[in-house]
């Protein structure tokens, strides 16, 4: 798949990121070829009974990273919104930071898709994968 080169680095998406959401939001670690690496720090604030990551924790950062992936070919295009999402729990991540993945599948000019693969800091091990859907403003 060819995906256009980067127009913001993963320091100006950090900015608009805590500039959006303010302090706590996920890290992006990494513009890559395809899409971006995001990282969540994992408190005790994200862990369910049971002594596992919560469901939300997950999908915030899934979604976080698919809408980073997004602008960092587009640009900051803040009112994009996440129109489809479908998320697969696939083992019990470890309590450690969480990484996500993304990999820009199709950006078109009403649509964007991005294919999402978290897995705990420390291990490939997959813990879920997402697919998402934005709509880009018009």
């Amino acid at each position: 798949m060819s995906v256009t080169e980067p127009v913001l680095s993963a320091s100006e998406l950090q900015e608009i990121l805590v500039a959006a959401f303010g302090d706590g939001v996920p890290v992006v670690d990494a513009v890559t070829d395809h899409g971006a690496t995001v990282r969540y720090v994992v408190s005790e604030r994200n862990i369910r009974p049971g002594g596992t990551l919560s469901g939300p924790t997950m999908m915030m950062l899934a979604d976080t990273a698919a809408w980073v992936a997004i602008m960092s070919r587009v640009g900051a295009e803040l009112l994009a919104v996440t129109t489809s999402f479908h998320m697969n729990f696939l083992r019990k991540p470890a309590f450690a930071d969480l990484i996500a993945e993304a990999t820009l599948d199709k950006v078109g000019r009403k649509l964007a898709i991005v294919s999402v693969r978290l897995h705990s800091a420390g291990t490939n091990e997959l813990v879920a994968n997402a697919s998402v859907t934005y709509a880009r403003p018009s």
